[in-house]
């Protein structure tokens, strides 16, 4: 009777949920995006079908599906899910989890996967006590986390895990979340309901979903016991503000404004422009990421500070969260718009691409090729190359292409900025007889 009543609360529980609780995939064919992981062949898929999961890092940016992938792995491999935050667990809850595992591999068999969210906040007791579980199999640790793990989780427990990297959703994947949301409430949509919605989201599934659900809610307020009509403008009071007043194409156009007053040197245009965006509730981070952007499309080695400078406020963005970063976010956008501006290192990039993109791979020259191996120096690996520390000048004259590729130039300095001291040392280097920076070759 017990289990009767608990699968009955569990079923109410369900469909009071938020949507996008509701539409958390039950297998891995169900998820939604991250095909590079869990796609058909894909490394994580196999490894879990397998059962051969060992411990894991899922590091990502919100809304990406790191719980849900978590879940879903405990259920592949028929382990117990056991989930901890390391925001709020103490040693105590680390230790009784173990425990936990321990008995249930002793009574049942069962193993168990631990899963700790915002695992980069774990602190180095907690880590001591959990090392050992890992290292010796008793538990299979899932840390997720949205920070650069290289930098935020110590090496110990980095080194026992293997990191899977988690994309934001691309436009095609949100858009199939929004069908199987509005099929889920059973309402429809009017035309540009869904790019609106996708556009809001930023890479973001429980975003989209969220603002799906209370725009289905207004449209069902409006036309109460009809099936609810959901409108662009229902999206629009569904992010309350977070969406432009005008619509969702006025996100694209202060964005595309906002950048362009950058690359213009308008410092006060960019402020303009990034406070009106902040006012109707940007996130800070979308900014962020276009400046860090433009900080090498736009500046690149014309002030090649100007990409410290963006990762900094980035750094800010992601430490402090606003209103603080604004400041952070003001004083990248002042600097970056007042700094020399070139774009040689984007066309540089674009001409290498083309070049391999065309097929044009050549054989790495022997000379470049690893000799530390046992036997390389027998296949002439490493033969004649020059140490350019050994020589005064601390560069020197020799191929570091493939034979068909010399005399492709991909990267010619502005006359900008400090990229003019380049351009003046690479001259310098091409009149010694050189190949960097003249029509000879490319740096």
């Amino acid at each position: 009777m017990t289990g009767l009543f608990e699968a009955a609360a569990e079923e109410r529980l369900r469909s009071r949920a938020p949507l996008a609780a509701r539409l958390r995939p039950r297998s891995l064919d169900e998820v939604v995006g991250q095909r590079h992981l869990v796609g058909p062949g894909a490394p994580l898929r196999v490894l879990v079908e397998a059962d051969r999961l060992g411990s894991v890092v899922l590091w990502g940016p919100p809304g990406t599906g790191k719980t849900t992938l978590a879940r879903l792995l405990a259920d592949t491999t028929a382990k117990e899910f056991v989930p901890l935050s390391a925001v709020t667990a103490g040693v105590k809850d680390v230790r009784e989890a173990i425990e936990g595992a321990r008995r249930r591999l002793g009574e049942r068999g069962t193993g168990t996967i631990l899963f700790l969210d915002e695992v980069h906040r774990f602190n180095k007791a907690q880590q001591d006590v959990l090392l050992p579980a890992v290292e010796d199999g008793l538990v299979v640790l899932v840390g997720a986390t949205t920070e650069n793990p290289f930098f935020e989780v110590n090496a110990p427990l980095m080194s026992r895990s293997t990191l899977w990297r988690l994309e934001p959703l691309d436009d095609e994947a949100l858009g199939e979340l929004v069908g199987r949301g509005l099929l889920a409430e059973g309402a429809r949509a009017d035309d540009g309901v869904t790019e609106a919605v996708v556009g809001a989201a930023d890479g973001d599934a429980r975003s989209a979903l969220t603002t799906l659900e209370v725009a289905i809610a207004l449209a069902a307020a409006r036309s109460p016991g009809a099936q609810p009509v959901v409108t662009v403008d229902d999206v629009v009071r569904a992010r309350a503000g977070r969406l432009y007043h005008q619509g969702v194409d006025e996100h694209y156009d202060q964005a595309s404004a906002f950048i362009k007053s950058v690359r213009g040197s308008d410092p006060d245009a960019g402020l303009y422009w990034m406070a009106r965006m902040l006012e109707a509730g940007e996130d800070a981070r979308f900014i962020a990421r276009r400046l860090v952007v433009l900080a090498s499309e736009d500046v690149g080695m014309a002030d090649p500070m100007g990409i410290v400078v963006a990762d900094a406020a980035a750094r800010a963005v992601e430490l402090g969260g606003l209103p603080e970063a604004a400041l952070t976010l003001a004083h990248a956008v002042v600097y970056l718009a007042s700094a020399p501006k070139s774009n040689r290192v984007t066309v540089a990039l674009g001409r290498a691409r083309e070049d391999v993109r065309s097929g044009t791979r050549g054989e790495v020259p022997p000379h470049l090729r690893d000799s530390h191996y046992r036997g390389a120096g027998q296949l002439g690996h490493g033969t004649g190359y020059r140490y350019p520390h050994d020589v005064p000048e601390g560069w020197v004259d020799q191929q570091y292409r493939p034979a068909d590729l010399e005399g492709h130039v991909y990267y010619e300095p502005s006359p900008h900025g400090a990229e003019e001291k380049v351009a003046g040392r690479l001259r310098r280097r091409t009149r010694k007889g050189g190949a960097p920076g003249g029509r000879g070759g490319a740096v």
